[in-house]
């Protein structure tokens, strides 16, 4: 009986206390799980006693109270005039996905910028593309270390300076000779290596950024700062007060003297006027990048793109984050976000990341998800949800457990795809939910009847049966791709080498030999339905053959009859991986690993490991192989 009253109390909060596994089994919740997560949502369960008392309490609100069937509505001073039910049909394009720091230029300090970008949504609309999808550009920390995963910032709601291109800052013209040679000394500090070193890049960047921000601006340029903090609010003072007291007090705020803990305290109050001059830097560096990210998608505009750039809205922010501090008491505490075990994390995923407490967060109108939205939306004509089941529900992790060890916890889902749709309506954007893994059911549909697209992915598309997916019976409303950034670009996965790194990192549960005949049965039916279609006129057994002797001869074909699959689905969006184009083999994130691989510091490479620039793109043999299916295709 106290379990089930137990699970009762749970079940009331929104928690579940069952859920099925990636192999379809159904699996119970412990019930110390069930404890700690009730107590990061402020309900007492920690005895039977605790458990009776909270559930008399909620059955008395209930008969005092009945719960009001109306939907949820946006504040007025929050929504359009008229925020339709549905967005607007999305257009079909194919467009570059690209993980921004890993595609240098040779006027990049080291890692890719948004002049990069800018330069990239040029070219690639010059030959077609509607698109350029970018990983998240959220705020990392102000000072190093510098956590290299745009999956994991330090806000959400801000961009990160790292991405600024120190000579597109408008006063950079305005530097004496002297000085000029200083920052042009800088940017060869900040160059390249055989990773990406975030940490030099910056220190390289700030300093020269600290000699622009001393110059005078002109009475417009002053106007138009003025303009952009009124516009920002007291989010933007309260971020940049964060990164002046992380350059003093380190990166993570729970390590800070307890005074500053309270991002509305009289002791933080007082700090930021000591720190007035330092805030003040980091507010020009926001406003900055908003000048620079909009620049971008001018560019792409400009090159003929229906959408232009589609930005990644990460699932959380890191524990010690601004975004944590700013809103406090909106986060759920001892908890970490992440996901149960799955086929390709088989010991499940602790993102190390607070979730939103689902009743604040309410209490507060969503506000903070809202203008997270609206950032986001502002200079580009789409957004990605990484892990679109943040809007239904969260796989929460008590602190101290395994990521087996979680469960699911639910959000109103009504109420965050009505925020979404309102922010998208409001300028036309597109929104793609990545709705891949365990999926909650319902939500799929429910994010269709809104005009919100999904995710296919090629590897995981298949039908009742195990066998690939035919293009036909794929989804209209999804981006369709080949892979994704937590695995290898496509030449990686021919020659099997996710599975020859998961077994080195001993993150497999499997034998190795299990998983490469898995792998290589799966992989010749798709050869299969390939050449089927007309798509490889090469026998599958003959490139499979090439392959287990290593050989790299059908690589490019294997990749061009890819796409060329993917332009034969119905799917209102084909994204196409940079990578997969000009032949890189290197993963740029493994889950399950920190510092065991060089996670998200893999600079862009060919089939040989040789750097690929912007520069070097056009008339580069394999991206015209890559996308040749597609020069005709809307």
């Amino acid at each position: 009986m106290v379990d089930e009253d137990l699970n009762s109390l749970a079940e009331a909060h929104s928690v579940s206390t069952r859920y099925t596994d990636w192999r379809g089994h159904e699996t119970a919740v412990s019930r110390d799980t069930l404890v700690a997560v009730l107590a990061a949502l402020g309900v007492d369960a920690s005895s039977p006693a605790a458990v009776r008392d909270e559930l008399a309490r909620l059955r008395a609100h209930e008969r005092a109270a009945p719960a009001s069937p109306a939907a949820f509505a946006l504040p007025a001073t929050a929504a359009p005039p008229s925020t339709p039910e549905r967005l607007a049909q999305t257009p079909r394009a194919w467009g570059f996905t690209v993980q921004l720091y890993s595609v240098r230029s040779g006027r990049s300090w080291g890692m890719g910028d948004l002049r990069d970008l800018a330069d990239l949504a040029s070219w690639s609309g010059g030959l077609g593309a509607g698109f350029v999808l970018v990983n998240p550009l959220h705020a990392t920390e102000p000072a190093p270390p510098i956590a290299p995963s745009p999956y994991s910032p330090m806000s959400r709601r801000f961009a990160s300076p790292l991405y600024l291109r120190v000579e597109d800052v408008p006063e950079y013209a305005g530097l004496p000779a002297l000085e000029r040679e200083r920052v042009a000394h800088l940017a060869a500090l900040g160059e390249r290596g055989e990773t990406i070193d975030r940490d030099a890049v910056w220190a390289a960047k700030q300093t020269a950024l600290e000699l622009i921000y001393r110059l005078p601006g002109s009475a417009s340029r002053q106007q138009a700062y003025e303009r952009f903090r009124e516009r920002e609010g007291s989010s933007l003072t309260a971020f940049a007060t964060w990164c002046a007291l992380a350059e003093e007090q380190g990166t993570d705020w729970r390590r800070w003297p307890v005074e500053l803990r309270d991002a509305d305290s009289s002791a933080v109050t007082m700090a930021a006027q000591r720190l007035a001059d330092r805030a003040g830097f980091h507010t020009w560096l926001q406003w900055q990048l908003d000048e620079q990210l909009g620049h971008a998608q001018e560019a792409a505009r400009a090159a003929g793109m229906p959408i232009g750039i589609v930005h990644d809205l990460a699932v959380g922010v890191s524990q010690g984050s601004a975004d944590a501090w700013m809103y406090r008491s909106l986060f759920a505490h001892g908890i970490s976000v992440g996901a149960p075990p799955d086929e390709f994390n088989q010991r499940g995923q602790d993102w190390g990341q607070p979730p939103w407490h689902p009743r604040r967060l309410a209490e507060a109108g969503y506000a903070p998800f809202r203008e997270m939205l609206a950032a986001a939306l502002r200079h580009g004509g789409g957004l990605r949800l990484d892990h679109a089941m943040q809007v239904s529900r969260l796989w929460w992790v008590p602190e101290g457990r395994s990521p087996a060890e979680g469960t699911y916890v639910s959000y109103d889902r009504n109420a965050l795809l009505a925020c979404l749709v309102a922010e998208a309506a409001r300028t036309g954007a597109v929104i793609i939910g990545e709705d891949l893994g365990t999926v909650e059911p319902g939500l799929r549909e429910d994010l269709a009847r809104r005009g919100i697209l999904g995710t296919s992915l090629l590897w995981f598309e298949r039908d009742g049966k195990g066998c690939p997916r035919r293009p036909e019976r794929w989804r209209e409303l999804s981006l369709a791709t080949v892979g994704t950034h937590d695995m290898p670009p496509i030449t990686g996965i021919l020659h099997g080498d996710h599975l020859d790194l998961r077994a080195r990192l001993g993150l497999l549960t499997r034998e190795l030999e299990v998983e490469e005949d898995e792998h290589r049965r799966g992989l010749a039916d798709w050869l299969d339905l390939l050449h089927a279609e007309g798509l490889l006129q090469v026998p599958p057994t003959t490139i499979m053959k090439a392959l287990d002797q290593g050989s790299t001869e059908y690589d490019e074909q294997v990749v061009a009859a890819l796409h060329g699959f993917l332009a034969r689905t119905p799917a209102r969006l084909l994204g196409i991986s940079l990578a997969d184009a000009v032949g890189e083999r290197r993963t740029q994130n493994q889950p399950g690993t920190t510092d065991e691989y060089p996670n998200w510091r893999v600079p862009l490479a060919g089939a040989g490991g040789d750097p690929v620039h912007i520069d070097d793109l056009p008339g580069h043999r394999g991206v015209e192989t890559a996308i040749e299916p597609l020069r005709d295709w809307r």
